[in-house]
């Protein structure tokens, strides 16, 4: 079949020996089939794309998993953005908020922790091991700040029941964000082979976690002035890990849906900072 401007407004899109017309797919032959289908999935996406749509340099797999089943990715990013937003507006303060953010617990759990633990099988299933490991890492937390809060696990109530002090409390769980910071950390390390949106997601929520360690030790000691206002400022650098998160997930919801709009920029990284077998094999072809 000729190819030609008519083939295009016909909405017929060709791509070298294969081509599209509405929802059909056909082979060089002109028989209609799978060709095209099997052509374009993530193993032959561009290095830039790829990293765009799963948040980690390409990778390659055994298997066509990542063209069988849908990317978890921006579940992922939903899940981290909806469950952080309203938790970080609480500990600023805004409007009156405030309780840890009790009130939001239900969002913090599903959302925060349900669909991060979701994704992140998902990235398991399709061999994406950075996201993967994000995702469980923070689905985790979110499960376990939700769960503090609620009566029936007596974390909080058991410090008044048995004639324990809240400093006690705010002592002991100051350890907590210590652990998600260092966490954190080590995750911005990794993010510097993804994008930039995606390592400052990093940067705020390491300096966010930090804040929150020293509001609580303060609180502990009795320094309420200093551990409220460390507190707000851990509610600041979460909001603006918020920010970070709904731009990324607005930028994958247009490459998913093939938006005909600009890409919004994410600023690849993975180019900028080489791999280390790549670092090692031109330092092998320097030396040979």
């Amino acid at each position: 079949m000729a190819r030609d401007t008519k083939d295009i407004e016909e909405g017929i899109v060709t791509h070298n020996d294969a081509y599209v017309n509405g929802n059909d797919h056909y082979s060089g032959d002109g028989t209609k089939g799978a060709a095209l289908q099997r052509m374009i999935t993530a193993g032959t996406l561009p290095p830039d794309v790829f990293e765009r749509l799963y948040l980690q340099p390409q990778n390659t797999v055994a298997g066509d998993l990542r063209s069988r089943f849908g990317n978890p990715t921006a579940v992922g990013v939903m899940g981290f953005t909806v469950g952080i937003t309203p938790l970080s507006i609480a500990l600023m303060g805004w409007r009156g908020a405030g309780g840890s953010a009790v009130a939001t617990t239900g969002p913090t759990l599903f959302f925060g922790g349900m669909l991060l633990i979701l994704a992140g099988v998902g990235e398991w299933i399709l061999g994406n091991n950075f996201p993967f490991i994000v995702f469980m890492g923070y689905g985790a937390h979110f499960l376990s700040f939700g769960t503090t809060f609620i009566p029936y696990y007596n974390a909080v109530t058991a410090y008044s029941e048995n004639g324990l002090h809240a400093s006690q409390f705010y002592a002991s769980f100051g350890f907590y964000p210590v652990a998600m910071c260092l966490l954190s950390f080590v995750f911005l390390i990794g993010a510097l082979r993804t994008n930039l949106i995606f390592f400052l997601v990093f940067v705020v929520a390491t300096l966010g976690f930090a804040f929150a360690s020293a509001g609580f030790f303060s609180l502990a000691l009795a320094n309420n002035a200093y551990g409220e206002t460390m507190i707000v400022a851990t509610g600041a650098c979460f909001f603006v890990a918020g920010i970070l998160g709904w731009y990324l997930f607005a930028a994958l919801i247009i490459e998913i849906q093939e938006i005909p709009i600009p890409s919004l920029p994410l600023f690849d990284l993975s180019t900028k900072v080489k791999a280390k077998s790549l670092v090692r094999a031109a330092k092998e072809a320097k030396r040979s």
